[in-house]
């Protein structure tokens, strides 16, 4: 996909974001994706040469190798939201080597899905493309339905069947956010003692972040707080939802704000308020890849794109786009990714 095509996508909207010009956080005080990034950023760090070398592994593959931008193929939803509601429409990927054949044929950096899809097709697939284990879910067979992330596997066992990362969910603002949070903590603390990389799915999750009609849940007050707590317990890469609003600390009347979070930090414009979640990663040291979000059908590969261009101009380091690649023919799935790709290969979409 050209710019051209990228910039006839976006239509009414192509100008404002292809173009914007952020007046919040600074693009020089970021630590922005490249090539260079795993030398530059976490050759510093505690990290070791094992974990070095996964990262490095994750930046070199697929089509955004050499970058220092990613694009996942996440698939735990047959878990997180039933197989059935997941995979009715697309049956083939009750298999899990479809999910795998997906993220190959899409030029993806890594492939994420759970540890019984990555285990069975382990000595298959283990060498051709990075595997991420995402070890812990919600799972909805509890009746009345609740929610709450629980260990599936083990660290030990991801690094057996020849994982690159580990992933993990934490519902920051759950009650069960506490033990979530100790829980993941320890787990990324010994996947970094095997030389794996890990990746936190930084959401948050609590009827009270709902108010007056206004969906809280994708604030970017609440949600780059969710951030700054997952790079505090060593996650190498952030994965958030894009925000859609902001406030949520003060309009629910929780924690502590600061009024130039909303004045000097951030604004109105969908780049500013994702920004501000790259902000609170370390200014960009932990990568912020976004979340794909459902899939609607037609719009698909419209909001896709549009999501991408948020994040590269924010500062973040890609997309992490599952339903709207799995829940279609695999040709399509393939081009929906390759399309999201391009943003990110695409030098005349720069930092706002």
């Amino acid at each position: 996909m050209t710019y051209d095509n990228i910039v006839s996508l976006l239509g009414s909207e192509a100008e404002g974001l292809l173009q914007y010009k952020s007046k919040t956080i600074s693009k020089e005080q970021l630590h922005v994706p490249g090539p260079d990034f795993v030398d530059r950023i976490f050759a510093q760090s505690n990290r070791s040469p094992q974990v070095l070398r996964s990262l490095q592994q994750l930046f070199d593959h697929g089509r955004l190798g050499g970058t220092g931008y990613l694009s996942i193929l996440p698939v735990d939803q047959g878990i997180e939201h039933t197989a059935g509601a997941s995979f009715a429409p697309n049956p083939i990927y009750f298999d899990p080597e479809n999910i795998i054949k997906l993220a190959i044929e899409g030029g993806c950096n890594a492939v994420a899905t759970t540890f019984g899809n990555l285990a069975m097709m382990s000595r298959k697939y283990a060498h051709r493309i990075p595997f991420v284990v995402k070890i812990n879910h919600n799972e909805l067979m509890t009746y009345p339905n609740k929610y709450d992330q629980i260990m599936f596997g083990s660290v030990d066992e991801a690094w057996n069947l020849g994982a690159t990362a580990v992933g993990a969910t934490i519902y920051f603002g759950s009650e069960e956010s506490s033990r979530q949070i100790i829980e993941v903590a320890e787990a990324f603390e010994r996947a970094h003692q095997l030389g794996m990389a890990t990746i936190l799915w930084c959401y948050t999750r609590n009827n009270g972040f709902k108010k007056d009609g206004v969906d809280y849940h994708v604030a970017a007050d609440l949600t780059a707080q969710a951030n700054h707590l997952g790079v505090t317990i060593q996650a190498d890469i952030i994965k958030q939802k894009l925000p859609e609003n902001n406030g949520g600390f003060k309009a629910i009347g929780f924690a502590k704000s600061h009024e130039k979070m909303y004045t000097e930090l951030a604004n109105d414009n969908p780049i500013d308020l994702t920004r501000y979640q790259v902000a609170n990663c370390y200014m960009g040291r932990a990568g912020l890849i976004n979340s794909g979000g459902e899939s609607k059908g037609e719009s698909d590969l419209t909001d896709a794109v549009r999501t991408a261009v948020i994040n590269k101009r924010a500062g973040g380091m890609g997309l992490i786009s599952g339903r709207k690649a799995f829940q279609k023919d695999m040709k399509v799935g393939v081009e929906l990714l390759n399309a999201i790709q391009d943003v990110y290969l695409s030098n005349e979409i720069t930092l706002a």
